[in-house]
């Protein structure tokens, strides 16, 4: 799928230069006014012709050390900060350089300026938060399928364009990356599109130069302090989103105190949307009454809008949290010129969300239910298990790790709330990365022993896919096996290396050969 558009009409760099607030730097004043610049990367290796390439200091070397290899591919000019243009000098690259103070911030204005400002001729919504950012997204976007016919949705599944589709790098792509496809989508006739926000994208500026129609938050909990090092600091990435001029509109889910925090900090006209409906401070849009069952497929509620009068809606997805993502992206799709019926309609058919409650193999005379969930922080894990408990008349058996080279203070706390809320545990493997997945696991299992300190029904099972596979085979027809953490990823990152690894295929090929077995084919 090509991530840029068609055609840019060639930009003069000093053009480039003012919107983005650098100065430009080169050798020969005529070059540098002859230069035009037809696209822009912050990769190298993703060079073409005629590219302005950004070089930010980087968490290990600062990216102008790679600027001659861009300037050999064809890049027609740089983009960098004042260490930069040092480097790029030292290096005897001729080509004219842009400096400014903040290059991640000049960056994604000068890819909005290139591209002739994409994210203006769409309905773009943005989406942060800790938990709910993919499952909203998805609502939202089949919400706007009511009036749209041809979106854009970008996260942490999947980048994708009408109908073709690609895996996603990373929740929030790269500004010139978030820009050019934008534009590509334009190109195609695209009207509307979603995007996920994760923290690190809006900490790092890859928003920059967006124009959001509507930005929605859905909740803060504990995750990625190893980067943010405070809860305060953490928010106020997050509200980065919100920040004026860079979107119009705002959503709020304030049913946690970040939210409430947020909500009364914004300058932007924002709606607040909350599940309290007994909350002395009543938010804009607020649920009235859920049924989080229904069965286990979904669940119903009504809610209040702002204007007093009350409606019933569905999520298709089970549990109070995702009344809440229900909720919240009703509200957003109104904001984003819906009609109140066709967001209800929308978010009520959203198809299943990769990864999220996902049902992969069905309760039956022979079967546990099994569904693969992406909870990976306390909260979300807390959440996950409180809303299939109602829906298991056996046993609830969970298989769950935790990643490494993240933050660790959350292990022994998974494993608390694992041992409170499972019936049978199966520990394993998440994405040891760097780490030792041993030590990782005994973070966890010391967290479970805080609880059970007998270890009952706990089982250690590596590598992941035995871990499925076991806890599997544990199941008896009125159980749900859930096996949470990873979701829809499609690798498992052990020791620097990605490995072709999912859990729903995990299951798959688990209930064949069981299946197998039962039918003596085995």
């Amino acid at each position: 799928m090509e991530l840029r558009p068609s055609s840019v009409a060639a930009l003069p760099i000093g053009e480039v230069a003012a919107r983005c607030g650098a100065s430009v730097q080169s050798a020969d004043a005529v070059a540098a006014d002859a230069a035009r610049v037809t696209g822009a990367t912050v990769d190298s290796r993703d060079v073409r012709p005629g590219d302005l390439f950004g070089a930010f200091p980087g968490f290990k070397v600062h990216g102008a050390r790679f600027a001659a290899d861009a300037v050999a591919a064809g890049a027609a000019a740089i983009l960098t900060d004042a260490e930069g243009e040092a480097l790029v000098r030292e290096a005897g690259i001729e080509v004219p350089v842009l400096v400014a103070a903040d290059a991640r911030v000049a960056m994604g204005e000068a890819a909005a300026a290139i591209y002739g400002d994409p994210s203006k001729d769409l309905v773009f919504v943005g989406v942060t938060g800790t938990n709910g950012k993919t499952t909203t997204a998805y609502f939202i976007d089949n919400a706007l399928a009511q009036a749209h016919e041809r979106r854009g949705i970008m996260g942490t599944v999947e980048l994708r364009i009408g109908d073709q589709a690609i895996e996603s790098p990373r929740t929030t792509v790269e500004s010139p990356v978030l820009h050019g496809l934008l534009g590509r989508m334009r190109d195609e006739g695209v009207t509307a599109a979603v995007t996920e926000v994760s923290s690190h994208a809006a900490a790092l500026e890859r928003i920059s130069g967006v124009d959001f129609a509507v930005a929605v938050f859905t909740n803060l909990q504990w995750d990625h302090l190893d980067f943010h090092g405070t809860m305060e600091e953490y928010l106020a990435a997050k509200a980065k989103l919100f920040a004026p001029g860079r979107a119009r509109r705002g959503v709020i889910n304030v049913d946690d105190e970040w939210g409430r925090s947020l909500a009364s900090t914004v300058e932007i006209p924002a709606w607040t949307v909350s599940t309290h409906p007994d909350d002395p401070h009543p938010a804009d849009w607020t649920v009235t009454w859920a049924d989080v069952g229904l069965d286990g497929v979904g669940s119903r509620f009504t809610f209040r809008d702002p204007d007093g009068a009350e409606h019933r809606a569905e999520s298709p997805l089970p549990g109070l949290v995702n009344v809440s993502n229900a909720m919240v992206a009703i509200a957003a799709s109104h904001a984003a010129g819906l009609t109140l019926e066709q967001a209800i309609h929308g978010v009520a058919t959203a198809h299943s969300v990769p990864g999220r409650m996902e049902r992969v193999i069905e309760r039956s005379d022979a079967d546990p239910l099994a569904i693969v969930d992406y909870a990976h922080t306390p909260d979300a894990l807390t959440l996950a298990l409180e809303g299939v408990r109602p829906i298991t008349p056996g046993r609830l058996i969970l298989i769950f790790g935790s990643d490494g080279d993240r933050d660790q203070g959350k292990r022994p706390v998974m494993g608390g709330i694992a041992a409170r809320l499972a019936d049978v545990i199966v520990l394993t493997d998440e994405n040891p990365r760097s780490e030792e997945p041993a030590a990782i696991r005994a973070a966890i299992r010391a967290g479970i022993e805080g609880e059970r300190p007998d270890l009952h029904d706990v089982h250690e099972v590596e590598p992941r896919v035995a871990a499925v596979e076991y806890g599997l085979r544990l199941g008896r027809p009125g159980d749900t096996v859930i096996v949470t953490g990873k979701g829809h990823e499609p690798t498992q990152e052990i020791a620097g290396v990605f490995h072709r690894y999912n859990d729903r295929d995990a299951y798959l090929q688990a209930h064949a050969r069981i299946v197998a077995e039962r039918e003596g084919r085995a």
